[in-house]
């Protein structure tokens, strides 16, 4: 594979100004979280970004796009109760601040604000939601229930404004109103910095005037007012309180801009502990669920953990470790904890979100997740080596030379970096919302790109000049079916004829490219256009204990063309899959389109509609139709949300046809007939979900290939499994001889031969530890596990955790003792045996965890006999007789191909050397001047040889703009 290695995208990865867990944490609860669990991450671009623990795969579900100078200044969920005659939780909801004095409810569903909410007061600079009834108590243990008036009663929502103005709202009847002022603006106007709930009628806020002030929201009267006193010297009169928060046993934190936390007695409101542990302003702090453990970063880019230590009647706070995660200010925390779930989440200027073991801190790593969006904002145009990457309201377009051109330019690689490429074209927009996607036409002649409101089409012209080629950029006047309405997905397929637009209530609709070059309009998209209907499914999460997210689980994510633009799929976050095929062949004599009117073809329709027929009269356009596949009910629900899906490309050559529909002619009673042929090109999609399974399905045949069926997920090497960034996107490299899939995250790059089958895994033992990169080195067998050696066990390491990184091996250890002692009885060695000193995995935990299908004896049974049929064919000779998965004889063709392709080398590969990817296309394979030049030259043939061409683009975190960080007396730039 030949890469160009491109670092000239100038993605700009905004700042995290907000966290928010859905959920309150309760360590009464088992498991690792309920199904319903998300992290809400605010950044300063107005963007918030939802992300799913999914037991420790931490993958980004969505982005809930924002706009112009609508930076995300805090963030908090709350959950009404649904009450018919018994108290049921109801759906979760979502708040936002950002400079304004408005306050943003989110519709998760459609991916937009669902109302907004302002008032007589200032700026809004922070918010904190009424902590739910709970039935447990700090120690877990389950207490008394609430009262059903408590259960029932609305949680409320307090804001602090610039102008020291406390105002409360209240989530009653599904909505956002007013319900109170705890305080009113101060002839001193102190800000409101930070305000936190001590309990459901207790408020603590704090002021940039050095006091925190305890308000009563029963009564709206203030209660206590705390004063931080004078500050350092030399440092200003005043002290800003830039965070503080209550323990479940009514002990207030805080930190403040001195550098210091401060605890409180929360009866008496009076000073207990000081801690100087950071060297500039204390940004946040949080606590643990069962108030033991405390956390707080700042502007030093410190992380520290506090605990407390001593007797129960002098117990003090303790600083006990403390870690540089983050390379910028650390700005927000929040932490979630269960029985068996424990994580810290953290956030800062440095654009990174950092998840960190809090119970288990210092005997766990923590782990970085990306900042880059898990649905790369980078196409290409292979046959134009052109290159388009979009972020926020922005559209760029590069044109990347080949190597065999930048040589003969500059007569050596030297100094030719800045002419291996070109930016040909660039579009600002001037709305106020970020773009949702964009996509450009194969051929490079279209671009179209979608916010949450509308959808734009430009059309890309070539004008040669005596300075060089240009791009002329010109907008595309559209049918208000199209343009009036927004978008979450757009794609348009290989062939350059369908653009397929998913809408924020998640309905697909397909319309038709018509290129005329004869025309002034050379490019038409049809008003008309064709909603495709998706499978109604039972939505198992219904009727949750922890509440539900509404449709939310059905909102599709991802959307993929065939190789021949005849099978259009799109899969949703809850694992569904659902399929199109377009039936008939191309007519360009019948009408652009028939068979429906304006009205029909132009309502909007829901994601989920109940399983019907086709309708009476259907759309055709020039002489084809888009239908439900056939098969569309037979393709199972993924264990997990779909992270990739991707056709294998199409190497046949489709029959040429004179006229689209030959057999088909015109009647009295139907004047516009069309060909009900289905399409019989490649339709093998490959899956990816977010625990890095793969699976291949035959979508016409509603089944999983040959390749899937003889390489189940345990098959698959356990280094990619336990792989902690998770996929992005693919790349194919198909010919004749070879069937490669390049698969790519933001850390490392993978590489599947799916022509070749995957070494076996022995049975009883993780067999795949000892191969490296597709090659067997040393295949011993060992004996099962057990529990309680001393051994350290690579997978125990990666799995046994509580939510966050791999553990930390005894021998990295920085804090306390080893996980194990030995317990010698006696002077002989020998009578002696380990003890763990930690608690053992619950059986829960454990049964959950081997649930995955992680033991190859369960699996091999199956894939070995059909592995077997094909070898002993392949040694037999008999190729004629090669059986498939179905029983039936291949054709002596695929039977040869078969014998070419086992040939020596790895089934897979893996490098880490290229870091953070941005996203991977291909480039080349085209017919435009500078391709038709090197291969008529017969000097490239080693780009053949190499096998595809593609743009790796790379955003590392030093070339982003940053502002300038605090250094310390012992610290200097590098």
């Amino acid at each position: 594979m030949d890469i160009h290695r491109c670092r000239f995208v100038p993605y700009p990865a905004a700042a995290i100004n907000a966290l928010a867990f859905s959920h309150t944490p309760c360590l009464a609860d088992s498991g690792r979280g309920p199904a319903t669990l998300r992290l809400a991450i605010g950044r300063a671009n107005g963007d918030i970004e939802i992300w799913n623990p999914s037991k420790g795969s931490w993958f980004q579900e969505s982005i809930l796009r924002g706009g112009r100078n609508r930076s995300i200044e805090g963030l908090v969920w709350t959950q009404d109760d649904d009450s018919d005659g018994a108290v049921v939780q109801g759906s979760l909801r979502l708040f936002s601040i950002g400079y304004s004095a408005v306050i943003t409810e989110w519709d998760l569903a459609l991916g937009k604000p669902k109302r907004h909410s302002g008032g007589n007061y200032g700026e809004i600079w922070c918010l904190a939601a009424q902590p739910r009834p709970s039935l447990s108590g700090a120690d877990g243990l389950v207490q008394e229930p609430p009262s059903k008036e408590i259960q029932t009663e609305a949680q409320k929502i307090v804001v602090g404004c610039a102008d020291g103005t406390l105002v409360i709202h209240t989530t009653m009847d599904d909505d956002l109103q007013f319900f109170r002022t705890l305080a009113r603006p101060s002839g001193k106007k102190s800000r409101v910095l930070c305000v936190t709930f001590l309990s459901r009628e207790i408020v603590v806020a704090g002021y940039a005037d050095s006091t925190i002030r305890v308000f009563d929201v029963r009564n709206g009267l203030q209660i206590r007012s705390m004063s931080l006193g004078a500050g350092p010297v030399g440092a200003p009169a005043e002290t800003l309180v830039w965070s503080v928060k209550g323990l479940v046993d009514g002990t207030i934190v805080s930190g403040d801009s001195t550098g210091e936390i401060k605890i409180w007695d929360g009866k008496t409101f009076t000073l207990v502990q000081r801690i100087k542990s950071h060297l500039a302003d204390v940004l946040t702090v949080t606590a643990s669920a069962d108030g033991e453990t405390i956390a707080s970063g700042g502007m030093d880019r410190r992380s520290i953990v506090y605990r407390r230590v001593g007797t129960s009647n002098k117990r003090r706070w303790a600083e006990i470790c403390h870690q540089r995660l983050h390379s910028h200010d650390v700005k927000v925390m929040a932490c979630f904890e269960t029985k068996h779930l424990s994580v810290l989440a953290s956030g800062g200027l440095d654009t990174i979100p950092i998840i960190v073991p809090l119970r288990e801190f210092g005997k766990e790593f923590s782990r970085s997740l990306s900042n880059l969006p898990q649905l790369p904002p980078l196409q290409s145009a292979p046959r134009k080596r052109m290159i388009l990457a979009w972020w926020n309201r922005e559209v760029s377009i590069w044109h990347v030379y080949s190597r065999r051109r930048i040589h003969d330019e500059n007569g050596d690689t030297e100094g030719a970096e800045h002419k291996s490429r070109k930016l040909i074209a660039k579009i600002a927009f001037q709305g106020e919302e970020n773009l949702t996607s964009a996509t450009l036409a194969p051929d490079g002649s279209i671009v179209v790109v979608s916010t949450i409101s509308e959808v734009k089409v430009f059309a890309l012209h070539v004008q040669k000049s005596e300075y060089g080629d240009r791009i002329k950029v010109r907008k595309i006047e559209m049918p208000i079916s199209i343009s009036r309405t927004g978008a979450r997905l757009i794609q348009i397929s290989p062939d350059s004829k369908w653009l397929a637009i998913v809408r924020p209530n998640s309905s697909l609709e397909v319309h038709r490219i018509k290129q005329d070059s004869g025309t002034k309009k050379d490019v038409d998209i049809s008003g008309k256009f064709v909603c495709l209907k998706r499978l109604a499914r039972e939505n198992v999460k219904s009727k949750l204990k922890y509440g539900t997210l509404g449709n939310y689980d059905r909102t599709v994510s991802h959307i993929a063309f065939s190789g021949d633009s005849r099978i259009l799929v799109a899969g949703d976050i809850s694992g569904y899959l659902d399929s199109w095929v377009l039936e008939g062949h191309e007519d360009l004599t019948q009408e652009h389109d028939v068979g429906a009117d304006d009205d029909k073809s132009s309502d909007s329709k829901q994601g989920d509609e109940p399983d019907s027929d086709e309708e009476e009269q259907p759309i055709v356009i020039l002489g084809q139709h888009w239908i439900r596949n056939p098969a569309a009910a037979l393709l199972p629900r993924l264990p997990n949300a779909p992270l990739v899906l991707s056709f294998r490309p199409d190497m046949s050559t489709p029959p040429a046809l004179t006229n689209g529909n030959t057999a088909v002619h015109p009647t009295r009673h139907n004047p516009h007939p069309h060909s009900h042929d289905l399409p019989n090109g490649e339709d093998r999609l490959l899956t990816l979900t977010c625990e890095h399974k793969i699976y291949e399905y035959k979508i016409l045949a509603g089944k999983l290939s040959d390749w899937s069926r003889r390489n189940p997920v345990t098959h698959l090497p356990r280094e990619f499994r336990d792989t902690r960034d998770l996929v992005m996107g693919l790349v194919w490299d198909i010919s004749t001889t070879q069937e490669r899939v390049w698969l790519y995250g933001s850390s490392w790059l993978w590489m599947f031969d799916l022509a070749k089958d995957l070494p076996v895994p022995e049975t009883g033992s993780h067999g795949d530890e000892a191969i490296q990169n597709g090659v067997v080195e040393n295949n011993k067998s060992s004996k099962k596990r057990k529990r309680e050696s001393p051994r350290e066990d690579v997978q125990r390491l990666h799995n046994h955790t509580t939510g966050a990184g791999s553990r930390i091996p005894d021998s990295k250890l920085d804090l306390g003792f080893g996980r194990n002692f030995r317990k010698i009885k006696g002077p002989e060695s020998d009578n002696s045996k380990w003890i763990s000193l930690e608690t053992k995995p619950s059986p829960d935990v454990e049964e959950e965890e081997d649930d995955d299908g992680d033991d190859p004896a369960r699996t091999l049974g199956l894939p070995n006999i059909r592995r077997g049929a094909v070898q002993n064919s392949q040694t037999s000779g008999n190729y004629g007789e090669l059986m498939n998965s179905d029983g039936e004889p291949t054709s002596r063709e695929y039977d040869m191909a078969v014998k070419q392709r086992c040939e020596s080398g790895p089934p897979y590969w893996s490098t880490y050397k290229y870091r953070p990817i941005l996203g991977i296309v291909p480039l080349g394979g085209g017919d435009d001047d500078e391709n038709l030049e090197l291969d008529h030259s017969g000097e490239n043939d080693y780009e053949f040889k190499a096998g595809i061409e593609v743009a790796l683009v790379e955003r590392p975190l030093w070339d982003a703009d940053l502002p300038p960080r605090y250094y310390g007396s012992q610290e200097w730039e590098k």
